[in-house]
């Protein structure tokens, strides 16, 4: 490992694709064991079992479903025992102007990106206050992965941008909260990605982020993994309730 601190065990949401994939990809080559899940299985789950063995868990579970995140975490703990990291990274995005948006979509937005979000983060963290006297005094971190929609606003994009923002609320809510049991809270906010979320952009929207973007291109999900792994890490540990912005200088 590049980084200090002894193997983690993660539990990832929406780990079977885009930025989650490359995630738990990094994190189980850094040493690390991943516990993650979406609503379907990729193939991807599958080369992770055959490579890593014990310390890869893939489960089917839906972030919009209470009972689903209760299973997930059940799962999860049964295999790996106590559990030290939360990466809600797990998100939908849909665009329109709100006069002619869709309430279901609004709502499926809501619930995915945001209240899953925090009904997983208090699975997690009961989890985590909830165990045996020498593993509550073991700390832990929770990332959430935001947006920089939550920071500036995009036209087309208000409900996703008000599911993110919500996020960065959540983060510096419960950095105050947890701090006292050592339960580091932090949010990245990245920029375009590469990913399926911008595989939807027509050349002129590709073109128009880009010209905006000082370092002169969309992001990767790797420009990313760079500061998962920080906040994990040992180097961390006096980090939390912060926001991290990785998005090639469009917020500068």
């Amino acid at each position: 490992m590049s980084l200090s601190g002894s193997p983690r065990t993660v539990l990832l949401s929406g780990g079977s694709r885009g930025l989650g994939m490359v995630v738990a990809q990094r994190l189980l080559e850094d040493g690390h064991s991943i516990a993650t899940f979406s609503r379907t299985r990729t193939p991807f789950c599958d080369e992770m079992e055959s490579a890593h063995g014990g310390r890869f868990l893939f489960v089917e579970g839906d972030m919009s479903d209470n009972a689903s995140l209760s299973a997930v975490m059940k799962a999860s703990s049964e295999r790996f025992g106590r559990l030290d990291v939360l990466v809600n990274n797990a998100g939908v995005a849909f665009d329109g102007v709100l006069a002619m948006f869709p309430v279901a979509r609004i709502e499926k937005m809501m619930q995915i990106n945001l209240t899953g979000a925090l009904v997983l983060t208090r699975l997690f963290v009961r989890h985590l206050i909830g165990g045996s006297p020498e593993d509550k005094d073991k700390g832990g971190s929770i990332i959430n992965i935001s947006s920089i929609i939550a920071l500036r606003g995009y036209n087309g994009l208000a409900s996703y941008a008000a599911t993110k923002a919500g996020m960065l609320g959540m983060t510096k809510g419960l950095a105050r909260e947890l701090g006292d049991r050592g339960i580091r809270v932090n949010a990245i906010c990245p920029g375009y990605l590469e990913t399926e979320m911008t595989h939807g952009l027509d050349g002129g929207q590709r073109d128009q982020i880009v010209r905006r973007t000082p370092l002169g291109r969309l992001g990767t999900p790797e420009d990313v993994v760079g500061t998962v792994r920080f906040l994990i890490s040992d180097e961390a540990a006096f980090i939390t309730g912060q926001e991290i912005t990785v998005d090639g200088g469009v917020t500068c």
